[in-house]
């Protein structure tokens, strides 16, 4: 009798299937709109379907309100913000979660003297829409 984690373990040796591990170290870095964005996970990191990030907002910062293309989760590590999707502000606190559904609008403020870090996950292929009616597809989700 065959073991079926043996099994699996030879099927995916054959099959080549990698679990990449993003060292974040090696994450890139961009900074927009008083926010830095710390890209993890991506297509360019290996995802097919998921991309997730870490967003640090800067102390005493109000972001640019955008519409997103995409669904969007969020959970706050650290510090505090005010989330607001479609003109509804509500207070997050480490541990706290928000999910903005696609078509939305959204923005993130943080009223507070020290810089909230939140964890930020979307699918591939994600964009969003500028006040000034241009579409950004975000370098740290493609």
């Amino acid at each position: 009798m065959v073991n079926l984690l043996d099994y699996i373990v030879k099927l995916l040796d054959l099959m080549e299937v990698r679990m990449p591990v993003i060292h974040s170290a090696d994450a890139q870095v961009y900074e927009v709109h008083n926010a830095r964005f710390t890209s993890l996970v991506r297509p360019g990191t290996g995802s097919a379907e998921l991309c997730v990030w870490q967003t640090e907002v800067m102390a005493d910062s109000v972001g640019v309100p955008h519409r997103i293309l995409g669904e969007e989760a969020f959970v706050l590590l650290s510090g505090e913000v005010t989330m607001t999707i479609d003109g509804e502000s509500t207070p997050m606190k480490p541990g706290d979660a928000a999910v903005a559904p696609a078509g939305s609008t959204i923005a993130l403020a943080n009223s507070t003297d020290e810089i909230a870090t939140l964890l930020v996950t979307v699918r591939v292929g994600f964009a969003a829409e500028l006040p000034d009616g241009s579409t950004f597809t975000p370098p740290w989700a493609s």
